[in-house]
């Protein structure tokens, strides 16, 4: 195999170097190192090399990034914001700025495209990308890697880390194994000196609870998966689990890379700092929450068709309630009117709600859906409104126009 960061070039035992022994391996998996507190650290270059955690403030917000440098001192992204500032009491904490990642999300994605249509995103900071089709034109496949990662530096002012291998899976593991900053190449006849090795962990999969139950079994490393009897994995995980662990662990992947396979749904969630009782608040939340759910519909150019509601108590009890609407819409303002009543519906009283989220699915292109046409409709009406403020924010800031629900006092 054949790693290498920007300042250093590590072979090991068989490698015969970088464009020698990436023959077959088509699959790139492109992730970005530390992407959130990167972003943020493109206009902070001072806290360059310091612990920095990216996260909402109060005592129930979790972090959503950090710099190797807190990882270092034990943060993790999903920590509770409380845990981290105790394990890390000299980082700087940084409030999310959601429109910036999206605006750097979408030029690392186009510049993806550039490269092969094949790319199939996993989320706003890392891809697969299939370049079969593209080594005439741009190169080895190590070559290619090498660029994107020079690209993604020079035009986005960020690192991304780059695994090179004949499947998804060995090359998902690559690019963990280059981080940060670095590019991997698993050679198809070195898949097995690489994975065996590596403990069972690392197989997709394999949580937290099948770690122990393999652990019990006496697996540990990934060449013991390979090595124990199919029958005895499947009577221990369950047949099928077995049977993917078992293909997993002599490097067996036949998924191919499925470009931009769309959403099954779109949500909205917001964790309250303090507990809220109050529905009139609440209702705001659910406008809000709407409002983002709208605005992601819109910008998809997709419409919805069911409304669902998720509600969580104080002593951790969710709830969810769902409606079919008569029509699919794309519209904030239905989405919220449906979302608030079946909030309404559950008839709460004093009930101290700690989240509350807005979801739709049935999506379907906005091209090929029928738009209902009320009697009295004005022919620019709502939508035509929401669109615009849609644009306005584009251009001005993700805050430049709110629901004037959403706007307190200053001083609140």
């Amino acid at each position: 195999m054949v790693s290498v960061s920007r300042n250093q070039v590590r072979r090991a035992a068989g490698g015969s170097g970088v464009g020698n022994d990436d023959a077959g391996c088509t699959i790139l998996h492109v992730d970005m190192d530390a992407f959130f507190a990167l972003v943020e650290l493109r206009t902070r270059p001072e806290l360059h090399g310091k612990p920095v955690i990216i996260g909402a403030g109060g005592s129930r917000g979790v972090v959503l990034s950090a710099t190797y440098e807190a990882r270092a001192m034990g943060v993790h992204s999903a920590m509770p914001m409380s845990r981290a500032r105790r394990l890390a009491p000299t980082a700087v904490v940084i409030t999310p700025s959601h429109h910036k990642y999206a605006e750097v999300s979408r030029s690392i994605m186009e510049l993806f495209s550039s490269v092969t249509p094949a790319v199939e995103p996993l989320s706003v900071d890392e891809a697969f990308l299939d370049i079969s089709g593209s080594l005439r034109r741009l190169g080895s496949p190590s070559e290619i890697g090498e660029m994107i990662r020079a690209r993604v530096h020079d035009e986005q002012g960020i690192t991304c880390s780059v695994g090179v291998a004949s499947t998804k899976f060995i090359a998902k593991l690559a690019s963990t194994r280059a981080k940060p900053d670095g590019l991997m190449v698993v050679p198809a006849h070195e898949v097995l000196a690489f994975l065996h090795p590596l403990p069972v962990g690392a197989l997709w999969g394999v949580g937290e609870k099948t770690e122990e139950q393999l652990t019990r079994l006496g697996l540990t490393t990934v060449a013991d998966i390979a090595h124990t009897p199919l029958a005895t994995l499947q009577r221990a995980v369950g047949v099928a689990a077995g049977a993917h662990l078992h293909d997993l662990s002599w490097g067996r992947d036949q998924r191919s890379v499925t470009a931009h396979v769309p959403d099954k749904s779109i949500s909205a969630e917001e964790t309250f700092v303090d507990d809220l009782e109050d529905a009139p608040t609440i209702h705001a939340h659910l406008m809000q929450l709407s409002d983002q759910v709208g605005s992601r519909l819109r910008k998809s150019d997709r419409v919805a068709r069911s409304v669902h509601l998720k509600v969580r108590f104080s002593d951790f009890s969710t709830i969810t309630r769902s409606k079919t609407l008569t029509e699919s819409t794309d519209v904030t303002q239905e989405i919220y009117t449906t979302a608030k009543q079946l909030f309404d519906a559950l008839g709460l009283q004093r009930a101290r709600v700690r989240l509350v989220g807005v979801r739709v699915d049935g999506l379907q292109e906005s091209a090929g859906a029928a738009q209902q046409l009320l009697l009295g409709e004005p022919e620019h009406g709502r939508r035509d409104a929401e669109v615009a403020i849609d644009q306005l924010r584009v251009k001005f800031g993700p805050k430049a126009v709110r629901s004037a629900r959403l706007v307190t006092p200053e001083g609140e």
